[in-house]
């Protein structure tokens, strides 16, 4: 049988591609193909993120896990100290949690937290700022005694900060802050001494105008809604009270028309002989004369209160048998 007859494109097309073989096994190996490829290396497993199901667990080793996690945020934080069912014992482990208390809301709410144990909340409301330490103490969810031990870290700091904060303070401040502010006049030394009267004139307009702020510091903490009448009592009475204090509230609207601060003012030794014969006359002879035993008034005041008191009695008893 005869062989087919190739047409001349079909051997050229053969010859062509035998050519361009034989070169490529003869070319010297590239780099391409010298290096060995490898393979991509497999990702590693990622840590599971913390989500909400992990901060609304019930489960407490859950909870602790996601307290102790490194890497939870402040947001998941916060959202796990909203939660009223917290143990102590996750609240230490997240006092322990560096990255979580990076964040002052997260150190603020852990410290605010009901559950928190007193030696975790205390030492941290320490660190606080002047103003969140003010927050801190009218929280309702603090507990009593670590917000007493916050009260007397505020108070501390009284004559480190400036006469502005000092004020608000006095506005927004709890009672016992706004008690201690009472008596900041004395303690901050505004009154004109004598030696420092004789300087200069400028020296004299200076204390003067410290004076002034300092009795405006005193008037605002007696006007915070948070005082009481036994703190204003307990404030007048100390040996420390002014005489600025007494003449402030035996003129104030709140304070000046109750009987038991009007008996502590007569225990005092810088209430006026105007205002002692205005609050005697409304006070039952026996409680005047229990309170002018230990006052301080001056005997020549105390004489005339109860010279005063017995002929109002005496009046007063014409006058039911006419």
């Amino acid at each position: 049988m005869p062989r087919p007859a190739w047409s001349v494109q079909r051997w050229l097309k053969i010859v062509m591609f035998e050519n361009k073989t034989s070169e490529e096994e003869n070319a010297p190996p590239t780099m391409a193909s010298a290096t060995p490829s490898f393979s991509a290396p497999a990702p590693e497993p990622s840590e599971p993120e913390i989500g909400a199901a992990q901060i609304h667990s019930p489960a407490p080793p859950d909870l602790l896990r996601t307290a102790a996690d490194p890497l939870l945020t402040e947001d998941l934080a916060l959202s796990l100290l909203k939660r009223a069912d917290l143990h102590p014992e996750i609240m230490e482990r997240l006092a322990r949690n560096a990255n979580a208390l990076k964040s002052r809301k997260v150190r603020i709410a852990l410290a605010s937290h009901p559950h928190t144990p007193r030696h975790v909340s205390v030492p941290m409301a320490r660190q606080f700022y002047t103003f969140e330490l003010m927050k801190f103490t009218l929280s309702p969810s603090v507990p009593a005694d670590v917000k007493v031990a916050a009260e007397d870290v505020l108070i501390s700091r009284l004559n480190t900060v400036t006469i502005g904060e000092r004020l608000t303070l006095a506005r927004r401040g709890s009672g016992r802050v706004g008690a201690a502010l009472l008596l900041d006049l004395e303690s901050r030394d505004g009154k004109i001494k004598d030696d420092e009267r004789k300087i200069d004139a400028n020296v004299k307009v200076k204390d003067a105008a410290t004076v002034a702020r300092e009795t405006r510091v005193m008037q605002t903490a007696l006007d915070n809604s948070r005082l009481t009448e036994a703190q204003v009592i307990s404030a007048v009475l100390r040996p420390a009270a002014t005489a600025a204090l007494v003449y402030a509230v035996a003129r104030h609207l709140k304070w000046s028309c109750r009987r038991e601060i009007r008996v502590a003012l007569l225990r005092t030794e810088h209430l006026s002989l105007a205002r002692a014969l205005e609050f005697s006359q409304e006070i039952p002879a026996p409680l005047l004369q229990e309170a002018l035993a230990s006052s301080r008034l001056p005997d020549q005041i105390k004489g005339q209160l109860l010279h005063e008191s017995q002929t109002n009695s005496a009046l007063r008893s014409a006058l039911r048998h006419s």
